[in-house]
């Protein structure tokens, strides 16, 4: 099924829905704080994500990879807007990062920049997107009435987002939701909101500050150890397990509710005796009964349409 052409919209489709890869087509980065930000760098961003993800499903490597892999796809462009050297022309050529920075999806600049706001980095978007999208652990509504975050503008002395942040967390009413999101969105705190890294916040002069922990404690102080940190259990079953329900949901056409629990945890034992490879997710997937008695379109009423 995976060699078939037709499965290509595992990465038009399901990456783009999943990963918000088409939101990227009305990003509006500020054109003065970051003036390089063009249509081609946008272009390159979607590019680099769904080849990326395209040779991990055609590899057939474990659903894990995606955040653990040591390559990507540049063209020169795009290697310019990471700092890598060694890449010319605007064909894409696989190749492996220097350090372990960006590896896997999280130092996408796709990723990074669709969960920005224009003019600033957002633990907040990031972090809500880090819970729904790799957790399955979507944060409660906000309560209505929140103040906004302060932002820096004339008259106030500049301060970094953590700062900020911290300052608008000692609302208690503000402190329940940010809690969960706030500590993940800092660990990409390295990423500006283009996706280029930053060891200090320009606007506020001071050194970015990444560390945090994940929701059961466990710390970490850089990007990567933030990926690693993922990588354990239980994070790494937490996050087969969204993989799954994303694709089941992708497959069916619906979204999934508590009746189909028991076969999402079917599929990612299965898949684990082969290393959540994406064949035995797929797998997994069609021979499941959500997926065989999926409603199918009445033929009579399409045809009266």
């Amino acid at each position: 099924m995976l060699d078939d052409p037709r499965s290509r919209a595992l990465t038009t489709n399901f990456a783009g829905q999943w990963l918000f890869l088409r939101n990227l087509r009305t990003v509006a980065p500020n054109a003065v704080l970051f003036p390089t930000f063009d249509d081609n760098l946008r272009e390159a961003f979607r590019r680099e994500t769904e080849l990326f993800f395209d040779s991990q499903v055609r590899a057939d490597r474990s659903v894990l990879d995606l955040l653990a892999a040591d390559y990507t796809f540049l063209n020169d462009r795009l290697a310019r807007h990471y700092g890598i050297p060694g890449v010319y022309g605007s064909h894409y050529r696989r190749v492996r990062y220097p350090d372990d920075r960006r590896a896997g999806l999280l130092g996408h600049g796709s990723i990074l920049t669709v969960t920005s706001h224009p003019n600033r980095t957002s633990p907040v978007v990031r972090g809500k997107w880090l819970l729904e999208n790799l957790l399955g652990s979507p944060p409660p509504p906000p309560p209505p009435d929140i103040p906004a975050l302060v932002e820096n503008d004339e008259g106030r002395e500049p301060a970094t987002v953590r700062a900020r942040m911290e300052q608008h967390r000692s609302n208690p009413t503000c402190a329940a939701c940010h809690a969960k999101m706030d500590p993940l969105g800092f660990a990409l705190e390295n990423f500006d909101a283009v996706g280029q890294w930053r060891s200090t916040d320009a606007e506020a002069d001071a050194s970015i500050d990444a560390s945090g922990t994940l929701p059961d404690g466990t710390p970490f102080a850089t990007p990567a150890e933030f990926r690693r940190g993922l990588l354990a259990e239980p994070w790494a079953s937490e996050f087969v397990g969204t993989a799954i329900e994303k694709l089941l949901t992708y497959a069916i056409g619906r979204g999934l509710d508590y009746h189909d629990a028991p076969t999402v945890r079917a599929i990612g034992r299965e898949a684990e005796t082969a290393g959540y490879r994406w064949s035995s997710i797929v797998l997994g997937i069609v021979n499941s009964a959500p997926f065989r008695m999926r409603r199918m379109p009445d033929p009579a009423a399409t045809d009266a349409q």
